[in-house]
């Protein structure tokens, strides 16, 4: 039997259920969580660090099964790096007051409301240089019953504003589908990038609803912890190390020997160069409005 016949079709039901801790302990336990990345307007699908899988079309098919309760909040004091995987300097798990365990010194305001950081232009342009964002737990479309669960980061182009028929925002999609009695578990979404926008931005439509085979294995997948650690914003702090203690392990200096009657050689002085001042990276919160809702299923026969 070749690899390929082996995997094709996935593994037999049978197998299904089987324990492997043998696997999990040869091959090094968990990789990471399971993320979807919308980086350069491309969907990537990643295992902690690692991108395995990319789909080159501009929409894809998935089920939320689970979100966030409120908006997150990040800040970052310095300009973005590519593939430098920075902690934010200020950040807020409920929008409304700074995490607890932000660094004293690096807490922007008390509230997030009253935050310099909160104000139209204090970030690019006219934006404001602390960002929203919301977390959502994904199933990929025609992998339902795999229950393999993604994390899903939305930035604010993605959330707030009203839209257009068969092109809403995540918010203003969840009124349309709560209008029309409608659980957003209960529907395959459409997610589409939106190609006007300079940003990755994504837009929501319902397709059709889920089959009963599909909703057995969402419920359990809604229910697992992979579901509630995917709606998590999880922030890593890495202490940092003061500069002056960047030389502390370097060997000293030793003055260069003297010549007879040569004036005296003193060690050279280690200069620190002056940081650039840092950029503000931010993007916009429009201000949430209510959408006129459309049909569910008119929705279903756009194309």
């Amino acid at each position: 039997m070749s690899e390929l016949t082996l995997f094709k079709g996935g593994v037999p039901a049978y197998l299904s259920g089987m324990e492997d801790d043998v696997t999990s302990a040869l091959a090094g336990g968990d990789l990471g969580q399971r993320r979807l990345s919308i980086k350069g307007n491309v969907f990537r699908e990643m295992i902690g660090s690692k991108e395995y899988r990319i789909s080159e079309d501009r929409a894809i098919g998935i089920v939320i099964i689970k979100a966030a309760p409120t908006n997150h909040r990040t800040y970052f004091a310095g300009a973005y790096v590519e593939g430098q995987n920075a902690s934010p300097t200020c950040w807020s798990h409920d929008q409304q007051v700074s995490a607890p365990e932000v660094p004293e010194d690096q807490r922007q305001s008390r509230k997030c409301m009253d935050c310099p950081q909160n104000v139209k232009g204090s970030g690019s342009g006219e934006s404001r240089a602390c960002r929203f964002k919301r977390n959502v737990a994904v199933l990929l479309e025609g992998e339902i019953n795999k229950q393999e669960v993604y994390q899903l980061t939305l930035p604010a182009t993605s959330i707030f504003g009203d839209g257009e028929k068969g092109k809403l925002p995540l918010e203003a999609y969840a009124r349309h589908l709560r209008a029309h009695g409608t659980p957003i578990a209960g529907v395959i979404t459409e997610m589409r990038f939106d190609t006007a926008s300079p940003t990755p931005k994504l837009t929501f439509k319902p397709v059709r609803p889920i089959t009963e085979e599909e909703l057995a294995a969402i419920r359990e997948a809604r229910n697992s912890k992979e579901a509630d650690e995917a709606i998590k914003l999880v922030v890593n702090l890495s202490p940092k190390k003061p500069a002056a203690a960047l030389f502390e392990d370097a060997p000293e200096e030793k003055p260069a020997p003297k010549a007879k009657a040569a004036p005296k050689v003193e060690k050279a002085a280690v200069v620190e160069e002056e940081e650039e001042p840092p950029k503000k990276v931010a993007s916009k919160k429009p201000e949430p409005k209510s959408a006129s809702l459309e049909s569910l299923v008119d929705g279903w026969d756009d194309e």
